[in-house]
């Protein structure tokens, strides 16, 4: 059965490039514009992986993790924060919120890859 990855990002586009690269890794994709919408796409699903963005309308990356954290079933997901943000103080907070990871934009489709099977072990 395939793995499931959430991807979050107010960029058609980016969710686009992401899900592409995901998508040709053999993993399933749900995406969301913005962190309440993934919350309501994930309600339900089984979600192995989240990618977030972490500057969205609504409800931005670390609102989405700190929500996400909030729930068992995502105890202990992975959520990997892909992000223009680098920002060590932006790291931390990624980190204090639950993020398990953080990569930046524009982003390697090979190393994403890399990371992701890394994650899903």
């Amino acid at each position: 059965m395939p793995k499931t990855a959430l991807i979050v990002d107010d960029s058609n586009t980016m969710r686009r490039m992401v899900g592409d690269t995901l998508r040709s890794a053999g993993l399933t994709v749900v995406e969301g514009v913005n962190g309440e919408e993934a919350l309501e796409r994930a309600a339900g699903k089984v979600i192995d992986l989240v990618i977030t963005d972490f500057n969205m309308p609504v409800l931005g990356g670390i609102g989405l993790v700190k929500k996400l954290r909030a729930q068992a079933k995502f105890k202990f997901t992975p959520i990997l924060m892909l992000t223009t943000e680098t920002d060590e103080a932006r790291k931390q907070e990624g980190r204090a919120a639950g993020a398990t990871g953080w990569m930046t934009k524009p982003f390697d489709p090979n190393r994403l890859i890399q990371l992701v099977t890394r994650l899903l072990a």
